[in-house]
């Protein structure tokens, strides 16, 4: 562990070279970071309050403001449930509330053991297709809550076969 938490500070310094010590470049800073190590760990923010001169609760205050920024690790599949008029229509709630008890995780949150990540978006474009939900950039049409058990049952497969 601590060697994990030295290679996310490394990291992290790294990008920081790149940026002056103002305020005002936390935002970018964060995206810098979060684009390497694909979420915001703590160490990383600790390091950016420090860069910058400010409180860590600072940084934190920001990075969960914002809902781009992730304070946990995506999970090696990812679940987006759009929630675009068309969709919401056609209901998408529902097939996100089915996503959130199969995975018995709710939105914003990654599996305990990191297989899968469950969050949602505006629109997809792909309203014909309503209710979507893309699995690992793949848009899924007309995802009812029995289309979830069959999405998941394919990567279970998938993992069988491995």
């Amino acid at each position: 562990m601590a060697e994990k938490q030295g290679k996310v500070k490394q990291q992290t310094k790294r990008i920081l070279n790149r940026f002056g010590r103002k305020r005002g470049n936390l935002i970018p800073i964060l995206q810098k970071v979060q684009g390497k190590l694909d979420y915001l760990p703590r160490e990383a923010m600790l390091e950016i309050a420090q860069f910058l001169g400010m409180p860590g609760i600072d940084v934190y205050g920001v990075a969960t403001f914002y809902n781009q920024f992730r304070l946990v690790p995506p999970g090696r599949h990812s679940i987006r449930v759009c929630l675009g008029t068309a969709c919401h229509m056609k209901g998408g709630y529902i097939t996100l509330d089915a996503w959130k008890r199969r995975l018995e995780i709710d939105r914003g949150q990654t599996t305990p053991d990191r297989e899968f990540d469950l969050d949602t978006v505006a629109c997809v474009g792909c309203c014909v297709m309503a209710p979507v939900t893309v699995v690992d950039d793949k848009p899924q049409g007309k995802v009812e809550p029995t289309k979830v058990d069959g999405i998941l049952l394919s990567f279970k497969l998938g993992k069988e076969k491995r």
